[in-house]
């Protein structure tokens, strides 16, 4: 009974605290639908929220998603991703296919430039077509909705369809519905356009960002008299953030929190320094942020529905592990096992550390990899998601990650790669990062390539794991907002870290992987604080002046003429990636293009410089996009 009392009494004080808080601020708590994201700037729900909190209205369907309606369409959102500014919707529709599926779908106008669809794909819902069309292409192509309204589909056709053009040509009706399309998908004898319709696709928006204001305390919302951003703080409004800045703010906040909220603030120190003895005295409070965190991951996992693997229970993973009794490696995120599946597939399971919070590294790897199919890209198999435990479940890759075949002082004579070995990865690893790039539906930017990341399977063909940092974006978005570094210090782009070099992108990445191919070249970490000379001690420095002056290169032995352009090959290229100007950085298409090409037709870069100004590293012939 005492502790209940406790709890209670914390709640109170609590809600005393929210009490005072400014009406903006309180109108703008992120609300939810019985079903579905959570709904925050730059949207509100109409009737739970205030219409300064965002600027594109939903409403709560009769299905319990979140509705957003678009060219007389209403769509329901499985997933919202407010970093990246994209949301995955569907028609509503489709959820009466045989009754709806043309007489309640419109084509889609977004009302540029505050909403776009950012999928690339089209289905055409062809009606009322001739007599002369094709028997062929009707058996091929024939669906059955609509039929009951009179006026049925008689085709439903993929952009890339050959036959398309023809058959619009001999139809009245051509209704244009956005989809995505994963991998080789559609492409490859029969479609199920039923599922690409409730698939849905993904939308974009473009406004500023809201994670600064969040991150300082505030909600996002617009100011109604200056029709302008701004950030809602518990004590009043700013324009970007809650941090005060002025003595007049500091005052405000003082003179909105002192009296009402001293006991309070005094209580929320002790449980800072208290936590653990707190929650032992108030395990309710315990409880409750676990179980609104489980309910956060299992939203998201409801709404990727068939994109998302097999799930596990934790015992299927244990008895999969033999109790976890062979572990592959171990890292910040917690610890790898070598598994079998029931069929007898080899598997890796990463058992994520319980102390990840609200698993946000878990959403991106399965938001991410969910989403790719590709001969160099790992294969995510299935998951497991448990109250605290957190499990992945990869394919198997006999030789391990790249990092223990490329450093000297760590690989036995066994372990030396051959220099074809070596070159074929570095396409490899590049094949992989185009799709990443712009291969698949939506752009997924990895923001951790090194050597740790790279498995390879028993033929040493590359994959590319570990997507807990990536970032999904339009391809449409050339330069996206990230407000923490992400990455691995030695491999991380200067531009994530200085933001006055240029902007972040998927230049971020190429530099990653240019850092990463000179390690596998030089079979030495880039910067060796040990070596014996001071120009040693930054490779691509080194290796630059040697190539400029023609010097051998004083690698691991080179049996061949071939080899030896493989070598420089990687080399020159890498020495491009590096670049610290993004803009003067090569694409990971034009990398493929170079590597692949004559090593005569590349260019000598401009000396790399370490995190020095964007002037001094650009080059008057680099790379713009």
């Amino acid at each position: 009974m005492k502790i209940f009392n406790v709890c209670i009494f914390f709640l109170i004080l609590l809600f005393e605290k929210s009490s005072g808080s400014s009406p903006p601020y309180e109108a703008c708590i992120s609300r939810r639908c019985e079903k579905g994201p959570s709904i925050r700037f730059p949207f509100y729900i109409d009737g739970l929220q205030e219409s300064f909190c965002g600027l594109f209205k939903i409403s709560c369907g009769s299905s319990g998603y979140p509705i957003y309606r678009l060219s007389e369409n209403a769509y329901a959102i499985k997933q919202i991703f407010y970093d990246s500014q994209f949301f995955s919707v569907y028609n509503v529709a489709i959820d009466n296919f045989a009754e709806n599926c043309l007489s309640e779908i419109r084509n889609v106008t977004p009302p540029a430039p505050s909403v776009g669809v950012a999928s690339e794909s089209r289905l055409h819902l062809l009606s009322r077509c001739g007599q002369s069309l094709p028997e062929q292409i009707i058996l091929k192509y024939g669906v059955n909705c609509g039929a009951k309204n009179g006026d049925g589909v008689k085709l439903a056709m993929l952009e890339n369809d050959l036959e398309l053009n023809s058959a619009i040509q001999q139809c009245e009706t051509n209704v244009v519905a956005p989809v995505e399309l994963y991998g080789t998908e559609g492409r490859n004898g029969m479609v199920d356009y039923e599922g690409l319709l409730r698939r849905g696709f993904s939308l974009s928006w473009k406004t500023r960002n809201c994670t600064i204001c969040e991150e300082s305390g505030g909600r996002c919302g617009i100011n109604s008299i200056a029709n302008g951003f701004r950030c809602f703080c518990p004590y009043g409004t700013e324009y970007v953030s809650c941090q005060p800045t002025t003595r007049k703010n500091k005052s405000k906040i003082i003179l909105a929190t002192a009296a009402p909220a001293g006991g309070v603030v005094l209580l929320l120190i002790l449980a800072f320094c208290l936590r653990r003895k707190l929650i032992i005295f108030c395990p309710c409070m315990e409880s409750w942020k676990l179980a609104t965190e489980d309910e956060d991951l299992e939203i998201f996992l409801k709404n990727y529905g068939s994109l998302t693997p097999k799930r596990y229970s934790y015992s299927e993973v244990k008895k999969m592990t033999n109790s976890f009794d062979t572990k592959l490696g171990e890292g910040g995120y917690g610890s790898v096992y070598k598994g079998k599946l029931q069929g007898g597939n080899l598997v890796a399971v990463k058992v994520l550390k319980e102390s990840k919070g609200k698993g946000d590294e878990f959403i991106n790897e399965v938001a991410s990899i969910s989403r790719t199919s590709h001969v160099n890209i790992v294969s995510l198999l299935g998951f497991c998601v448990q109250g605290l435990k957190k499990a992945l479940i990869y394919e198997f890759m006999p030789n391990g990650s790249l990092e223990k075949f490329i450093y000297e002082e760590k690989s036995s004579m066994n372990h030396q790669l051959e220099w074809e070995t070596l070159y074929n990865i570095s396409v490899g690893i590049a094949r992989g990062l185009e799709y990443l790039h712009g291969g698949c539906s939506t752009r997924i930017l990895h923001f951790d390539i090194k050597p740790h990341n790279i498995l390879l399977d028993e033929s040493f063909c590359p994959k590319i794991s570990d997507f807990g940092l990536a970032k999904l974006c339009t391809r449409k978005d050339s330069i996206i907002s990230t407000m923490a570094a992400r990455g691995t210090i030695g491999y991380i782009a200067p531009e994530i870290v200085c933001k006055n070099i240029g902007g972040v992108s998927h230049k971020s990445d190429v530099y990653s992987y240019g850092m990463m191919v000179l390690e596998m070249v030089g079979g030495r970490k880039n910067v060796v604080a040990g070596a014996d000379h001071t120009s040693q001690i930054y490779f691509p420095h080194w290796i630059y002046t040697r190539l400029c002056q023609g010097e051998p290169l004083g690698l691991s032995v080179i049996k061949d003429d071939k080899e030896n352009q493989q070598a420089r090959k990687m080399l020159i290229v890498s020495l491009w990636c590096i670049q610290t100007n993004p803009s003067s950085r090569p694409t990971i298409t034009q990398v493929l293009e170079m590597l692949e090409g004559p090593l005569e037709a590349i260019q000598m870069p401009p000396k790399p410089f370490l995190y020095d100004s964007p002037s001094r590293s650009a080059s008057s012939e680099g790379f713009t996009k």
